[in-house]
């Protein structure tokens, strides 16, 4: 890694999004030791107060409240005078056999999160998928084609969709018979989703305040612990297409990736950054390196499974109503962007 990044990079607090690998695992943390640390990272010296939103149940102190850096984590070029200055980013091509063309140091968790000490801080999900598995989720997907106007009108505002599932079928009504959503506005039955679980060894895990909005805080809750991002900072992802059939119900699908059979079973393994349409190929993060665990299979889910996510985020103490809605998909990461680092295990 060239100096200059490097140098770039210990100035920076790194984190993102996160989930934890066992659907059924009980939550918990075991501090990673931080001797031999390549980062250093100091808490952040000033909390902004944050009172708890209507719509959330639970009353007490967040501790987590204003921990998101404010500032020095700006987007940056990726390249200047061709040049590359930034580190991995996400999402990437996660097809079996495929590895990004960035050398990087950084190695992701190989383990379960929860086996590595990280515990899910937050749940979203992004208008199709922000990466890519060929033959599961890909430029060849599809869904209904009302779809992505029915998303602009419902959310006010142009929602940048991702790649598609290969699974939507016009003539199965499971796919087109709409549900009666009650807590999961802008969803939409017959579409592609993914879904982000971003996970943190220094979260308040195990505590009323271990899930947050925005996700920063949650990662970011006791950064004073925080030593080296890639082994205490990670993102699951999945990606489904939901249908109108309780074939396909999880009932706890905030905690993390399904793992159940085929749901889970072939993961990709690597280090990234985080996502959003704020960056592109052009604008890359600076939240890098963090580990991704991302299902390279699309898999059905029923709607109810993804209102039940909705009705249970607005039970937790910090107010996640900001993440209760469809985020758009950031474009996939060119291959000159992509860790080297890419796995199965």
């Amino acid at each position: 890694m060239p100096l200059k990044l490097i140098t770039l990079l210990a100035s920076f607090v790194f984190a993102f999004v996160c989930a934890q690998e066992n659907h059924y695992e009980d939550v918990g943390v075991v501090h990673p030791d931080a001797s031999g640390a390549l980062l250093q990272v100091k808490a952040k010296s000033t909390v902004v107060a944050k009172h708890n939103e209507p719509g959330t149940i639970s009353s007490g102190t967040n501790v987590c409240v204003g921990t998101k850096p404010t500032s020095g984590y700006d987007n940056i070029n990726c390249t200047m005078d061709g040049v590359r200055q930034a580190a991995e980013q996400s999402g990437t091509d996660v097809t079996m056999g495929y590895n990004g063309q960035l050398a990087t140091d950084a190695s992701p968790i190989t383990s379960t999160f929860f086996e590595a000490g990280l515990c899910p801080v937050n749940v979203h999900w992004h208008l199709g998928s922000e990466h890519r598995s060929n033959g599961q989720y890909d430029e060849d997907g599809s869904n209904p084609d009302s779809l992505e106007d029915s998303h602009h009108k419902h959310t006010g505002h142009a929602v940048r969709q991702g790649l598609k599932c290969h699974l939507y079928d016009s003539n199965d009504p499971k796919f087109n018979t709409e549900y009666a959503w009650e807590h999961c506005p802008n969803t939409r039955v017959g579409e592609t989703y993914e879904i982000h679980w971003p996970h943190s060894a220094v979260g308040a895990c195990g505590t009323p305040n271990q899930y947050q909005t925005d996700f920063y805080d949650g990662v970011f809750c006791h950064a004073d612990k925080l030593t080296d991002t890639a082994s205490q900072i990670g993102v699951h992802a999945q990606v489904f297409t939901i249908v109108n059939d309780e074939d396909y119900y999880y009932a706890d699908l905030i905690r993390g990736m399904v793992v159940d059979g085929e749901y889970g079973a072939d993961v990709a393994k690597y280090t990234g950054s985080t996502t959003g349409t704020s960056r592109n190929n052009k604008v890359c993060s600076t939240y890098t390196p963090i580990t991704w665990h991302v299902d390279r299979k699309c898999h059905l889910i029923s709607a109810s499974s993804f209102d039940k996510m909705c009705a249970d985020m607005k039970t937790m103490r910090d107010d996640m109503s900001g993440d209760m809605h469809v985020h758009g998909a950031r474009e996939l990461v060119s291959d000159s962007l992509s860790a080297d680092n890419h796995q199965s295990m």
